[in-house]
């Protein structure tokens, strides 16, 4: 009961989960569909970026999980949403490691996953009233 004053009087309709899942399929969308042109457009940018510094470093892109450090790449990875799906979907990432760079690359791109969650996160947040606009 005490959630459904709240909602009302914030004055949340809809549904407030779209910002969250938009934000987590496509970096900056979440920002966007809150009205946040700017922030939005500097998130896309920076996670876009920093995907593509990695995957030009021939950085890997994990896709099982044989240990615990697997697996943190992979949820870091997953974070990019429909760019890691397309990604592996494309073969990209999935080479053998050959060079040394690869390891700077492979943090890159799980550095922008897990930015783009927390990106996710905040434009959830703007859209609940959380945080103000």
């Amino acid at each position: 009961m005490a959630i459904e004053q709240k909602t009302k009087s914030s004055g949340v309709q809809g549904f407030v989960y779209l910002p969250l899942l938009a934000g987590w399929l496509v970096p900056g969308a979440g920002h966007l569909l809150v009205g946040k042109w700017g922030r939005g457009s500097l998130i896309a940018i920076s996670i876009l970026s920093m995907f593509a510094l990695g995957i030009a470093m021939q950085g890997k892109l994990h896709s099982s999980a044989h240990d615990i450090l697997d697996l943190l790449g992979l949820v870091g990875d997953l974070g990019n949403g429909l760019v890691y799906i397309i990604a592996r979907m494309l073969g990209i990432g999935a080479d053998m490691v050959q060079v040394t760079t690869a390891d700077y690359g492979r943090i890159f791109i799980v550095g922008a996953g897990l930015l783009n969650v927390i990106s996710a996160v905040d434009a959830h947040n703007l859209r609940t009233g959380r945080k103000p606009l």
